[in-house]
């Protein structure tokens, strides 16, 4: 593996300067005395003296820059090193269109990759407010969110196929392991169908010496709508299991909804080990905060006062008072979304109608949802790793260490791209065209992103292409190439039963083909092609009459406008009527 990627920062640019406060400042105090005659007695010549004097206003520059090179450096603990590299948004809880928050690292708002002091965001930019702090001996830090405050000193930050992995340093005292993962399960629709992802808070010393340690984490109501001036509601529980929750929702909400591509409807939940250890609030940002600044622990109440999202930004916090550690002590917390209706489908109707999550087909209600999640932590995370350690294997053999860097890194975005929904029986995967328009199953957003589904679960292909199979072969598209999308706006899927969908055809006959084969080969399912025939051989038809000589189309680079002869959808064109 190679080595980590360090890349400069704040505190990397102030660590910099320790060197040139090393040299400037002796030369700065030698200037000056110098400059005062003191060199003149004690150690030259008077006439080199006189050669080499200094006037009082260079000394004005040198003396000051030497002082704040050593303020800098006392900034500048230490760097963090990024491996594989230093994605210019690290992935934090990373699950579904919905559930979909990261830390931004790069340029554009990102403060170089450090959890402490920087505020996560949900994709599409608006924070999504997540705070950490930690008790040590009486001094508060902060690990996570919080701009502006004082902050651990971030050691390392590392990625796999379903982790994010940031260790931290508190002075010489304690150490902290901050892990996010979002499951990846394939092969178990059950666990994979729960919209839930874990952060687990690892402590230690460092010093070999007791620490009174108290750990404390809050979401915001910014996470249950994109809408900041919509009115919040929340509750707080514990499950039959043992599980603290506090619960967070639009007081009215909005099914099948967006605002800012957050979802308008359905229940947050923000949860832990519920124990003698732990505390609990709601209420202002900054009140419950303080209050665990204060004395590391919470008030256990619950401020009733329901108001829109910006009015003193509610937070929804929990504490846990880990008493004096030696060895390694770790909390657990969960956070997730839990639509009971996660789609609208025509499908082969021609109704527009509700179609639940996968996972109500598992579990009776939410709280059995959490409850099963919460308490699956060794065993999702076992899972994990397993896929993790697979995806490296298999990438670091096809092609190297580059090649696992963007392997490992795209595929929880790939799958957070997506949800299960339906029935046992009839399961159903819908995916969101992302930093775009929003469409719904595009197909050209499917093709880059099958390689995945076919590498975990060739099925998971299968549930996606299904949607495109249903409404079209049931007449719902008067169109005799492939229809682009089902729907203009996720989650309604609509689809275009007046054939005004965006026009890619050479492109999404090309694509649809290859990937029903694909995934017939992959799965030995020879019944598919067979159930399918008419329709692939209607967009085989298409392609024969029209690839060798493309009129003006849209591509999948639609923003370059409709083209003739474009060379990939040429080639996509032959490859499939070979």
């Amino acid at each position: 593996m190679q080595d980590p990627l360090t890349v400069p920062s704040f505190p990397a640019f102030c660590s910099t300067f320790l060197g040139i406060a090393s040299l400037l400042l002796p030369f700065s105090f030698f200037f000056f005395f110098l400059d005062s005659g003191f060199c003149q007695h004690h150690l030259l010549h008077k006439n080199v003296a006189l050669r080499l004097s200094i006037n009082s206003q260079i000394i004005m520059y040198f003396l000051p820059l030497g002082l704040l090179c050593l303020w800098l450096a006392s900034l500048a603990e230490a760097q963090s090193t990024f491996s594989p590299a230093r994605p210019p948004a690290l992935p934090l809880a990373v699950k579904s269109p919905y559930l979909s928050t990261w830390l931004p690292a790069g340029s554009n708002g990102g403060n170089g990759g450090y959890l402490a002091g920087e505020w996560p965001t949900f994709w599409e930019g608006q924070v999504t407010g997540w705070a950490g702090l930690v008790r040590v001996d009486g001094q508060v830090y902060t690990w996570m969110g919080l701009p502006g405050s004082t902050t651990v000193n971030q050691t390392a930050y590392e990625y796999t196929s379903t982790k994010s992995i940031f260790t931290m340093h508190v002075g010489d005292m304690v150490e902290l392991k901050i892990t996010f993962l979002s499951p990846i399960t394939p092969n178990d629709l059950r666990r994979q169908s729960l919209v839930f992802s874990y952060l687990d808070v690892s402590i230690t010393s460092l010093d070999g010496e007791p620490h009174q340690v108290q750990v404390y984490t809050d979401i915001s109501a910014e996470w249950a709508s994109g809408d900041r001036s919509a009115i919040a509601q929340w509750d707080h529980g514990v499950t039959s299991n043992g599980v603290a929750y506090h619960k967070i929702h639009r007081q009215t909400p909005l099914l099948f909804s967006e605002s800012r591509d957050q979802a308008e409807w359905g229940d947050w939940y923000w949860a832990t080990n519920n124990g003698t250890s732990l505390t609990y609030q709601a209420g202002a940002g900054i009140s419950v905060r303080q209050a665990f600044a204060s004395s590391g622990r919470l008030s256990n109440t619950n401020d009733a006062n329901y108001r829109a999202i910006s009015n003193e930004w509610p937070v929804f916090g929990f504490a846990h008072d880990l008493g004096f550690i030696q060895s390694t002590t770790s909390v657990l917390f969960s956070i997730g979304l839990a639509q009971s209706e996660a789609v609208q489908y025509t499908g082969r109707s021609d109704t527009l109608t509700p179609v639940p999550s996968l996972w109500t087909s598992y579990f009776s209600s939410a709280l059995e949802a959490l409850d099963f999640f919460h308490h699956d932590y060794r065993d999702s995370n076992a899972l994990s790793s397993a896929l993790d350690d697979r995806i490296a294997q298999d990438s670091l053999a096809a092609a190297g260490q580059d090649y696992l860097t963007i392997t490992s890194l795209s595929t929880r975005q790939a799958f957070a791209a997506t949800q299960l929904t339906g029935t046992i029986e009839s399961p159903y995967i819908f995916m969101k065209e992302i930093s775009s328009n929003g469409n719904m199953n595009t197909v050209d957003v499917i093709f880059p992103a099958h390689p995945v589904f076919l590498y975990t679960n060739p099925e998971l292909l299968k549930l996606l292409l299904r949607p495109h199979f249903e409404i079209q072969e049931s007449g719902h598209y008067p169109n005799s190439y492939a229809m682009h999308d089902i729907g203009s706006h996720y989650p309604n899927a609509t689809g275009h039963p007046d054939g005004n969908d965006e026009p890619m055809p050479l492109e999404e006959c090309g694509n649809m083909v290859i990937m029903a084969l694909a995934y017939a080969q992959k799965a030995h399912d020879t019944e598919y092609l067979e159930q399918h025939y008419d329709k692939l051989r209607s967009w085989t038809n298409y392609l024969i009459d029209d690839a060798l000589y493309p009129a003006n189309q849209i591509s999948t680079d639609d923003f370059a406008g409709p083209l003739a002869c474009v060379l990939p959808t040429d080639v996509n064109a032959v490859l499939t009527t070979l």
